[in-house]
């Protein structure tokens, strides 16, 4: 059964209760942690935190301070103490995932690229094989801000080269080179069909998809075509969760509150899986 999750990210401690509580009430099947560094992971709040999910019936999905395994060689080691730090999180949180990103500029020249790339792939498989110790599964994540995963090339490039089992994806559904969703936003490269050149290759390994809300006050996700997404996903036998990220409010594009928008989310995403399921549905 496809699960709908949400993204919870707290600006302090004090905020996840109600985002656990929200969650519950718009009739979520689990939720994703996402806790910046500066925020204390101190046991008692963990403990709290997580006790809050289970008696909201919400499994976590996956958990993360949204980590980046690439960029400057002197900031490689700080890079790899965070990516330890969530995978300890998700370890402590009986989350399904440790989420990480390649995000960091592309450089336009080819030999500055693979500065950057060999070592991104050994900090990918060292914070695997730590995950590994851990009981966890690494995540990574498309996104476009001029990332070293903006485009399917390169997430299956750095998939196949980490070599990693528990190395895994996570299908960002906007955040791609040239959509509308990614850098500059509202901006879409008419060249590039993020469906078939992009999605529909890196879907098969997808064990976890981000669905960007963007712009979905009359209803429907009117920016990302989640219609064709699913038939993509129901065609490789998808089954993982679904977690909304609402970045539709800045500029705002919608009439309504974040906390209205995810509301009006999970019922449309429930009824575009339905449909997109020629075997009647798995919601």
């Amino acid at each position: 059964m496809i699960k709908i999750s949400m993204m919870a990210r707290g600006k302090d401690q004090g905020e996840y209760a109600g985002l656990v509580k929200h969650g519950k009430e718009i009739g979520l099947d689990a939720i994703d942690i996402h806790m910046d560094r500066h925020i204390n992971r101190e046991p008692k709040f963990m403990a709290t935190l997580k006790k809050q999910c289970l008696d909201a019936g919400l499994p976590i999905g996956y958990f993360s301070s949204g980590h980046s395994m690439v960029g400057p060689a002197e900031q490689r080691q700080a890079r790899i103490a965070q990516a330890k730090s969530d995978v300890d999180g998700a370890s402590v949180m009986g989350a399904q995932l440790c989420h990480a990103f390649a995000r960091h500029n592309w450089p336009a020249k080819e030999e500055e690229q693979e500065k950057f790339w060999g070592p991104m792939i050994e900090d990918f498989q060292a914070t695997a094989d730590y995950a590994a110790e851990k009981g966890v599964v690494l995540g990574l994540q498309n996104h476009n801000h001029g990332s070293f995963a903006m485009n399917a090339n390169q997430v299956l490039r750095i998939l196949r080269e980490t070599g990693r089992k528990n190395l895994t994806y996570i299908m960002d559904c906007g955040q791609w080179q040239g959509s509308i969703g990614g850098s500059p936003r509202g901006w879409t490269d008419t060249s590039v069909d993020i469906y078939d050149h992009y999605m529909k290759r890196v879907a098969p390994y997808a064990t976890c998809v981000r669905a960007k809300i963007y712009k979905i006050d009359n209803g429907w996700e009117e920016w990302i075509d989640y219609p064709r997404v699913f038939k993509m996903l129901q065609a490789v036998d998808f089954n993982g969760n679904v977690s909304m990220v609402f970045e539709g409010g800045d500029p705002p594009r919608n009439r309504y509150s974040k906390e209205e928008c995810l509301k009006i989310a999970v019922p449309y995403l429930r009824e575009v899986i339905k449909r997109s399921d020629d075997r009647g549905g798995r919601v």
